[in-house]
């Protein structure tokens, strides 16, 4: 899947006549400013196959052709490590991101990173990408994580992020028996006293909410579906201790580690609508192994 120019495409409509297509693109599909800045160096905009000028005005029954093209220099050096992935096109890669693997490389992890991966794969097929993820899940939480392919489906995904409209689902195992059957945790997170990496329910934090519902409960565990509203760093994690039921494996936040070595955490279901279609894209990460495992433990009442 080699870097060749991409082609958006619409059809004007009766409401766009009149209109500049620089409106059009910005206020009816929330093109970027800098994305728009791209498309004014050289001839990447054209109507009815012509080259225009994006300050033009259109006329119903028009089509705008976008010539999206973004052949850039990686940002982090590639590595040949394995990746698992969940879906590819031109605009978007979804990956099975293992437990122990960081995001994005950092002071801390500068190697083996999900980054090094993605750029290296990339480099293996000849595509020169810079690497953009839409999202960062936890070192020890496993499950999808949506990296975009251009800045066009970058903005486009980040646009829809911050307006909720990417659902995002996790699975989780937390100590104790949660009693409610469903709930919304609607409490502030902040970093926590003294600390440079946790995070903490407290007043003055920023907005978090969280949506749970209980899927099967142990005698000394529950299975929950989490749907993240918001996401904040460690919310998740933050928002189960804060209810008294931290998850399995987490000790940072008070989760017992016995049966498991990291949270008891999967990015399960990442949905949201293609940057260039509007279609929905639904995309799953299998359940892990280790969390199999933990299931069984759990049926036998170990803690």
């Amino acid at each position: 899947m080699n870097n060749q120019p991409i082609l958006w495409e619409y059809r004007l409509q009766a409401e766009d006549s009149g209109q500049k297509y620089l409106s059009i693109l910005l206020h009816k599909f929330h093109f970027s400013l800098k994305v728009l800045q791209h498309l004014k160096q050289g001839e990447r905009v054209w109507v009815n196959g012509r080259f225009t000028y994006l300050t033009a005005r259109g006329k119903e029954g028009e089509l705008l052709s976008i010539q999206l093209f973004f052949d850039e220099e990686a940002n982090i050096p590639g590595e040949d490590l394995p990746l698992d992935l969940l879906y590819e096109d031109e605009y978007i890669l979804a990956v099975n991101k293992p437990v122990g693997q960081v995001v994005h490389p950092n002071h801390r992890y500068l190697t083996n990173t999900l980054g090094n991966a993605v750029i290296g794969y990339w480099e293996r097929q000849g595509e020169h990408r810079l690497y953009r993820p839409i999202h960062r899940i936890d070192r020890n939480t496993s499950g999808v994580v949506v990296i975009a392919k251009n800045q066009f489906a970058h903005q486009q995904l980040a646009w829809q992020l911050e307006r909720g409209q990417l659902h995002k689902r996790y699975y989780g195992f937390v100590q104790g028996v949660v009693r409610k059957k469903e709930g919304t945790i609607d409490n502030p997170i902040g970093l926590a006293p003294d600390s440079f990496i946790k995070r903490k329910v407290q007043p003055n934090g920023q907005p978090a909410r969280t949506h749970f519902r209980v899927l099967h409960r142990y005698p000394n565990a529950t299975f929950l579906e989490f749907i993240l509203e918001t996401g904040r760093t460690h919310q998740i994690r933050a928002h189960c201790e804060g209810l008294g039921h931290p998850l399995l494996g987490d000790d940072l936040y008070g989760g017992d580690p016995m049966l498991i070595n990291r949270q008891a955490l999967h990015s399960s279901v990442y949905a949201f609508l293609h940057p260039a279609t509007g279609l929905p894209i639904v995309i799953r990460a299998p359940f892990p192994e280790d969390l199999r495992v933990l299931m069984k433990k759990l049926k036998f009442d170990i803690l």
